[in-house]
């Protein structure tokens, strides 16, 4: 009689780095407006001890989903009980190079392969902001070999969120017997990376976003609402 229990397939190295983290490993990180940051600088009574993230801020401030620290590094020892990190550059003084906005590259190497990760403190200073400058440039290299990859596209959801259903990008692809959709130009792409640079948009999540391997492989007729919406986040940065 032959066994027909089913059996569940055991993710190791490479591939456990892409698998979903439990509820239990993921937290939940506030990102206010510079509008909503001034507003309790201003007056601390306008601020509230959220019981999302136990921290004090803006009462209408949006929160993301990410895995902390601790949760990143049990995962990559089990991928890898030899995984490593170092900075990118180290400088004559022996200490990793910081940038002139304060962020620090690094190469995270798991099961051999090697990642180049970004990282930064949000204007921070002294020994807590190194710390979350490294935590930074981890799951920014993490996210690189795709762990948390979901979260992270969640986090720029507002790229294609709006109550309007027809400003939503659609699947565009096309019929079969038509042909494939005109893609943006080189003046297109340009102005396009521009606003990615300043919005601070992942571009990893954007092109998830609008269901592209590339930032150039955009739809010429979707190129007008990635701008507008890219735009409509650096408002929110600058908290116009």
């Amino acid at each position: 009689m032959s066994n027909t229990e089913d059996t569940k397939e055991v993710l190791t190295g490479l591939a456990l780095l892409r698998a979903e983290f439990k509820v239990g490993q993921i937290s939940k990180l506030p990102k206010p407006t510079k509008k909503q940051t001034e507003e309790v600088k201003a007056d601390y009574k306008k601020g509230i001890r959220c019981q999302l993230c136990n921290a004090w801020h803006h009462p209408d401030v949006v929160h993301l989903d990410y895995v902390g620290h601790a949760a990143l590094t049990n995962r990559l020892l089990d991928c890898d009980i030899n995984w490593s990190w170092e900075p990118l550059a180290v400088g004559a003084d022996g200490y990793p190079v910081i940038d002139k906005d304060g962020g620090m590259w690094i190469k995270l190497t798991v099961c051999g392969v090697s990642r180049l990760g970004y990282g930064d403190a949000q204007g921070k200073t002294g020994g807590d902001a190194m710390k979350e400058r490294i935590g930074d440039a981890m799951r920014n290299a993490a996210m690189r070999f795709g762990a948390a990859l979901d979260l992270w596209h969640k986090g720029d959801e507002p790229l294609n969120d709006t109550d309007d259903d027809d400003e939503k990008p659609k699947d565009k692809k096309p019929p079969a017997g038509q042909p494939p959709l005109k893609t943006i130009g080189e003046n297109e792409l340009k102005a396009l990376n521009s606003l990615l640079d300043e919005s601070g948009a992942d571009k990893i999540a954007f092109c998830a976003a609008y269901k592209i391997t590339s930032v150039n492989l955009l739809p010429l007729n979707m190129y007008a609402h990635a701008c507008k919406k890219l735009n409509e986040k650096i408002r929110d940065l600058k908290g116009e």
